[in-house]
């Protein structure tokens, strides 16, 4: 089944990169796709579980969804994670 979700935070390539990077390692995840333009992440998945857990792993990044808060420390970690991404091109 394919899911999409529509977060905050994600400005660039870096940030692209890693949501991209680490939702592809997660076991059950599949075809992930990112797109900054929309600021939105599509995949493809088996169960409800699955895209719990990925949302879960958005927030825990610093890209929260729409419906989730998107505080200080939210923006701080996405900012790291853009680094990050940035850093591993």
């Amino acid at each position: 089944m394919k899911t999409i979700f529509h977060v905050q935070n994600l400005k660039c390539g870096g940030c692209a990169r890693t949501i991209s990077n680490k939702l592809s390692e997660m076991k059950g995840i599949e075809d992930v796709i990112v797109e900054k333009e929309r600021s939105s992440v599509s995949f493809e998945h088996q169960g409800a579980d699955d895209a719990s857990l990925v949302k879960s792993t958005l927030r825990q990044l610093g890209y929260p969804t729409l419906d989730d808060e998107n505080g200080v420390l939210q923006k701080a970690k996405s900012f790291v994670s853009c680094a990050n991404g940035k850093l591993g091109s």
